[in-house]
C-alpha cells in the first residue's frame, strides 16, 4: 500500500507560451524534466493541447471497446510480445488491455477497428488517431528536451526516426470492495517514453529510489503521467531513472487508462552514445536488440531478477 506522505512526483507545465526550443521558457521546462527524470523517473505533465471533446470521446471509445465479448477482444493479436490483447491472468483478475501499433496513423487504427467492427467505426478511428497524434507531440517535445539536456541533441533526428508509437488501452475492473487489490504488478516499462492518461479513478503508484510507494493522482483533466522505460535508461547510460510502478485498486468504479509508448523500430540496436560514457560514467549496459529484450522479459529468468534490464545486458 502506498503511503500518504507529502512526497509526490513533480508537476511540469507544458502549456506555457512560447514553448519553443531556444526560448527561456523552453530551457526552464527542460531543466525541470531532466531533474524529475533523474530523481523520480517520471512526472505529471500539464498539457492542454488535446481538446476536451477528444479526451471525453476517448473514454467513451474505451467503454465501447471493452464491452465486447472476450472472444472478440482475443482477436487483437500481434507478433510482438505485449502488443496484442492481454488479460485473463489468475493473479491479475481485474486487468485487461488491448493495443494498436502506430495508432497515430489513421489506416492503422482502421485496420484494428475492422477486426471488431466489420462495417467500420469512423468515430472510434477518428478519436483514437487524433488523440494519439496530438499526444505524440508531447512525447517529441519531451524527448528533444532529454537529448538537449544530455548534450547529445545531434542524435535527435536519428533518435526520432528510429521509433514508432504503440497505444495501449487498459481496463481495470472494479474490485467491489474497500480492500485494496492488485490491478497490475510492479514493473518497469521496457520502451523509451510512456505517457499515461486516466479517467477519474486513481490507482497508479510509483516506487521512489528509497523504496517507498507513493500514489500518483493527476491534479487536473489536462494532466498526463510521463515516465521513462528501460530502453531510455540504457540509452542514457543510467543517467535517467526508469521507475518501478504498479496499479492498486479499491472501490466500486472501473478504471480506464491509456498509455502511449514510444518504441524502437524492429532491428534497432539500443546503445549509449559515446558522449555519455566516460571515466565518471562507465558503460552500464551492453548494446541490445529491443525485440530480443522483450522476449527475454517473458522468461522465468527475467521474472526472478531484481532488474531484468541489468540481468539481460548489464556490464
Amino acid at each position: 500500500m502506498a503511503t500518504e506522505t507529502a512526497v509526490r512526483v513533480p508537476i511540469i507545465d507544458f502549456s506555457v507560451e512560447p514553448l519553443k526550443p531556444g526560448t527561456p521558457e523552453w530551457n526552464t521546462v527542460r531543466t525541470q524534466v531532466r531533474q524529475a527524470l533523474e530523481e523520480f523517473g517520471c512526472f505529471e505533465a500539464q498539457f492542454d493541447q488535446i481538446p476536451i471533446d477528444i479526451r471525453k470521446a476517448l473514454f467513451d471509445a474505451l467503454h465501447e471497446l471493452f464491452d465486447f465479448p472476450l472472444q472478440s477482444k482475443l482477436q487483437n493479436i500481434s507478433k510482438n510480445p505485449y502488443h496484442g490483447y492481454l488479460g485473463q491472468y489468475p493473479t491479475l483478475p481485474l486487468y485487461e488491455s488491448m493495443g494498436i501499433d502506430e495508432a497515430n496513423i489513421l489506416e492503422k487504427v482502421e485496420c484494428f477497428t475492422s477486426i471488431l467492427w466489420p462495417k467500420g467505426n469512423p468515430t472510434f478511428c477518428k478519436t483514437i488517431q487524433s488523440y494519439s497524434d496530438q499526444l505524440s507531440e508531447l512525447d517529441q517535445i519531451i524527448r528533444r528536451m532529454i537529448l538537449e539536456s544530455l548534450g547529445v541533441e545531434k542524435y535527435l533526428e536519428e533518435h526520432m526516426e528510429s521509433t514508432y508509437y504503440h497505444l495501449r488501452m487498459m481496463n481495470y475492473k472494479s474490485p467491489q470492495t474497500t480492500e485494496t487489490k492488485l490491478g497490475l504488478k510492479a514493473h518497469t516499462d521496457k520502451n523509451i517514453v510512456t505517457i499515461l492518461y486516466q479517467n477519474q479513478v486513481d490507482g497508479l503508484e510509483i516506487q521512489t529510489k528509497d523504496g517507498e510507494w507513493i500514489s500518483v493522482k493527476p491534479s487536473s483533466l489536462d494532466s498526463f503521467v510521463v515516465m521513462i522505460g528501460d530502453v531510455l535508461c540504457a540509452w542514457a547510460n543510467g543517467r535517467l531513472h526508469a521507475p518501478n510502478h504498479r496499479v492498486m485498486m479499491t472501490g466500486n468504479e472501473a478504471r480506464y487508462s491509456t498509455g502511449l509508448f514510444s518504441i524502437p523500430n524492429a532491428g534497432c540496436i539500443v546503445t549509449a552514445p559515446e558522449e555519455l560514457v566516460d571515466e565518471d560514467h562507465p558503460l552500464l549496459f551492453k548494446p541490445f536488440d529491443y525485440a530480443e529484450f522483450l522476449y527475454y522479459y517473458q522468461s522465468q529468468s527475467a521474472q526472478k531478477a531484481p532488474s531484468d534490464l541489468r540481468s539481460y545486458c548489464g556490464v
